[in-house]
């Protein structure tokens, strides 16, 4: 079954009414068919960012419990090959959430991500593969 990576982007603006992708977001969690899937990175970074409302947080987490994204795990093992992205995508710079997201896409053989970030039309699924962005 196709899978859609979602980064912390449309997640904040999901849960930020204020935000200029909220619309953007909403519509398109509402007329998304496909299962979504991030990290624990992607999460921290959208929790961190949603800080200025505790009920935004408190809100995201209840949508999260709910099974509204499939989060996979990083383990011990997958830090070389984000440092390795990390070193590839040094100028841009990238940070921990995107190489997480770029190694899960390589990992499960994903490429379409939901994500208001431009640099995913720069990254490459091991090294060669674009990604579908699906910029809101």
């Amino acid at each position: 079954m196709k899978k859609i990576l979602i980064d912390s982007g449309p997640l904040i603006a999901l849960f930020d009414a204020s935000d200029t992708y909220h619309d953007q977001a909403v519509n398109f969690i509402r007329t998304n068919t496909y299962p979504l899937v991030t990290t624990i990175a992607s999460i921290t970074e959208t929790l961190h960012l949603l800080d200025f409302n505790r009920n935004a947080q408190i809100d995201f987490l209840e949508w999260i419990h709910k099974g509204a994204v499939e989060i996979h795990n990083i383990e011990n093992g997958d830090f070389g090959r984000l440092k390795d992205l990390t070193v590839q995508y040094r100028d841009l710079p990238m940070d921990f959430a995107d190489s997480c997201l770029v190694f899960l896409a390589e990992k499960l053989g994903v490429h379409t991500i939901a994500t208001i970030n431009r640099d995913f039309t720069v990254y490459r699924i091991k090294g060669k593969k674009a990604f579908m962005v699906s910029v809101l």
